[in-house]
């Protein structure tokens, strides 16, 4: 598996790379938590985690129909660094109307959804 510095160059020069490994994890789980997180900056986010690497991943959609590529990680101190991305279209273009669709309902009703993920994959 990558290290933390290898994801870090990937969410600069590879975003697409990585929205595609959450992408294939999500669809392939059995269910998905699509969540609604108000905190700074209200947003629709997926997520998916690795537990061994004491990573996340995660697609954000933002009001304005900005997309966003989060990855997050604890560093040697235990502090969690967050690492954001603004997508471009291309990026965008590779998640699936479905789980886009279900994404902005989550953002316009301001409540989270649990659906099954291979009905996200369309």
């Amino acid at each position: 598996m990558a290290n933390n510095d290898q994801y870090k160059e990937w969410v600069k020069t590879r975003p697409g790379f990585l929205v595609e490994q959450i992408v294939t994890e999500v669809v392939n789980k059995k269910a998905v938590d699509v969540t609604f997180e108000d905190e700074d900056d209200p947003c629709a986010m997926v997520k998916v985690y690795r537990d061994k690497e004491d990573q996340e991943m995660a697609i954000q959609l933002h009001p304005g129909d900005k997309w966003v590529l989060q990855f997050g990680y604890y560093d040697a101190d235990d502090e969690f660094i967050e690492l954001l991305q603004t997508l471009a279209q291309p990026e965008i273009d590779t998640i699936p109307q479905s789980l886009q669709k279900v994404m902005r309902k989550v953002l316009a009703s301001e409540e989270g959804l649990r659906v099954p993920g291979n009905l996200l994959s369309k």
